[in-house]
């Protein structure tokens, strides 16, 4: 039997949230279409308290900012940026353009096109999200993107120069300092000085992820990457001091911030709650995570491993932990998450930052179509046809027939032409 130890908001109120969320965002995107850099100062100025001479860094800025940096803060910039680099060119090299001959004459085949130009954002209003840079600039490049642009907004009036240095590491061709709709919007529409681009990548807040839902269609995006959720599914095995660490360690990203403990022992979801209390006595983050728990966690209670797996799927969170005796059993059957992190030797941290798997990741139950942003979501998989004289004319009878079951009289027209070009009979 599932029980619901801890509910967290319900889905009406959820919803009107949304709802308050949509309507902002149509305003600020039919605002910026309207008006394109006046609009983008004067949402910068409101919304960051920042209205430089030009939101774009030069050269010379970006230099200044990488050398402001301790050669630590590089180094590890650095190790991180070749582990996702590593793991994104084994991606690359598993995706290969095909040829083959179906028929006699007929051949087939796709190629793997990188987008041409992609916009990156990277969040940073309360956090400066260093890693993001990696995860959509770094992934974009090995992809073989040919202009990648990237913005990131100013943290407390000033510009956050590891997350620039990231950015700048990882290949991006222009920089912005800029946040939110405003810089979402920007980069996708275009304004007087920035040229608009064809996708959009990378997580945001609510704010940011319903801007990329309303402008999906004028550009592509990755995928709605909203407010970050965990799932840790636990059993007896598992230790509540870990349990309550991970949750709150994703907690942290934000008040809406779903985070769940799944679990087959009632004594992790007995005291979960006074383990997660003690942590944020301490936590320099607790006004954040404790309200996301507060409001979003929740404390699932099941008997078997077949009920955590059932429930595993329905949640289909971002980010899902197994802290089980044999993590592998999940791996085998669970079909519905952004991520798995396999015993307690992992943590969800360390796909965020470091690990080199991508951790822009599907948010509000997209794990159950979507995987997360990889390598191949800047790759566009397209095919060709070439046939000879003599197939053309096989290929038309069957293809003319078709048509005319579907009363396609135009669609016959061209295959007829073919039969009587390369069959030599008339029809």
């Amino acid at each position: 039997m599932i029980r619901v130890v801890k509910p967290g908001l319900s889905d009406a109120e959820k919803f009107a949230a949304d709802r308050a969320v949509r309507e902002t965002v149509e305003h600020i995107l039919d605002d910026i279409a309207a008006r394109g850099d006046v609009a983008v100062r004067e949402l910068s100025t409101k919304f960051d308290h920042w209205a430089p001479k030009e939101f774009r860094l030069s050269q010379a800025e970006i230099d200044a900012l990488i050398a402001s940096l301790p050669a630590q803060v590089i180094d590890d910039i650095t190790f991180a940026q070749a582990q996702v680099r590593r793991f994104a060119e084994a991606q690359r090299a598993a995706l290969r353009d095909i040829e083959v001959e179906t028929l006699p004459g007929v051949r087939l085949g796709h190629k793997n096109i990188p987008v041409a130009s992609v916009g990156c954002y990277v969040p940073g209003g309360r956090y400066p999200m260093v890693a993001s840079a990696h995860m959509s600039v770094l992934t974009a490049k090995v992809a073989g993107v040919p202009r990648i642009i990237a913005a990131t907004p100013p943290l407390n009036g000033v510009a956050p120069a590891a997350t620039v240095a990231a950015m700048a590491l990882g290949g991006a061709d222009e920089i912005y300092l800029m946040g939110g709709v405003q810089a979402v919007a920007a980069m996708a529409l275009g304004t007087g000085s920035i040229a608009p681009v064809d996708m959009l990548v990378g997580p945001g807040n609510a704010y940011v992820a319903e801007a990329k839902r309303q402008l999906f269609g004028r550009v592509g995006i990755d995928l709605l990457a909203g407010p970050t959720e965990t799932l840790i599914v636990a059993d007896e095995s598992a230790d509540v001091e870990m349990c309550a660490t991970d949750l709150l360690g994703q907690a942290e990203h934000g008040p809406t911030s779903p985070a769940i403990l799944l679990t087959s022992s009632k004594r992790l979801a007995e005291g979960i709650a006074a383990e997660i209390a003690r942590q944020l006595e301490h936590l320099p983050t607790a006004a954040i995570a404790g309200a996301a728990w507060r409001d979003y966690g929740q404390v699932i209670l099941c008997d078997t491993d077949e009920e955590l797996l059932s429930e595993a799927d329905r949640i289909a969170s971002e980010h899902v932990q197994i802290l089980t005796r044999e993590p592998r059993w999940f791996l085998d059957r669970m079909r519905n998450y952004g991520a798995l992190f396999l015993g307690p030797e992992t943590n969800v941290a360390y796909g965020d930052k470091v690990i080199g798997t991508n951790h822009t990741l599907p948010t509000k139950r997209a794990a159950r179509y979507t995987g997360g942003l990889w390598v191949g979501k800047f790759l566009k998989t397209v095919t060709y046809q070439q046939v000879t004289p003599e197939a053309s004319a096989m290929i038309g009878e069957y293809c003319s027939r078709l048509c005319a079951i579907e009363n396609f009289a135009g669609h016959q027209a061209q295959a007829d032409l073919r039969v009587r070009r390369y069959g030599g009979r008339n029809r």
